[in-house]
């Protein structure tokens, strides 16, 4: 009886992750965010992308609906002038709108929540890996509106992250497609 008793110790409940506050956009009908999208901001903590953040290229992303649940994205940007295409398989998680992206090994998957869409203009998407987060801006033109990056700021601030982390994407120079030799599978 005593044995039982002292080996009954409480953990503390593991602290909650960002992206489980972030909820998923109702209602998300995934063959509407098929097509071209254009990425426009980020916001992310990454020391790469703060120390090379005057070297980014114009970026867009199909995005093809597989089997009706998970997600088929090929994402074209320039390395050193030449047009790469990064292709990746976003995998259905619990919820609807949430998904994994699984990458080499066990600590290298990617949590992906679609947090705020309006398929026709702009998507908001948070990915977590570990404890880290950032925040994606896609519009369906490489320009939004004011009230499409007024709410992407916000989205990004209610995560702990500040306009000195938030990055914009240039809006010229965009490739199309890449050739046979210049094809990645895996993570951006």
């Amino acid at each position: 009886l005593l044995l039982t008793a002292r080996g009954q110790r409480r953990r503390p409940p593991p602290p909650q992750s960002p992206l489980e506050k972030v909820a998923a956009q109702e209602g998300l009908s995934l063959p509407q965010l098929s097509g071209k999208w254009f990425l426009v901001g980020m916001a992310s903590r990454c020391s790469y992308l703060a120390e090379h953040s005057h070297q980014l290229e114009a970026t867009t992303v199909t995005v093809t609906v597989l089997d009706g649940q998970s997600l088929a994205i090929s994402t074209f940007r320039k390395l050193d002038r030449i047009c790469w295409e990064i292709r990746q398989h976003y995998l259905p998680a619990q919820a609807h709108g949430r998904f994994l992206l699984k990458g080499e090994g066990d600590c290298s998957k990617v949590d992906v929540v679609v947090g705020e869409a309006d398929p026709s203009s702009f998507i908001i998407l948070y990915y977590q890996k570990g404890r880290s987060i950032s925040v994606k801006l896609y519009g369906r033109t490489s320009l939004v509106s004011d009230a499409v990056v007024d709410k992407f700021e916000q989205r990004v601030r209610a995560v702990g992250l500040s306009e000195d982390v938030t990055y914009y994407f240039p809006t010229y120079g965009f490739c199309d497609s890449a050739d046979e030799f210049h094809v990645l599978d895996g993570e951006l």
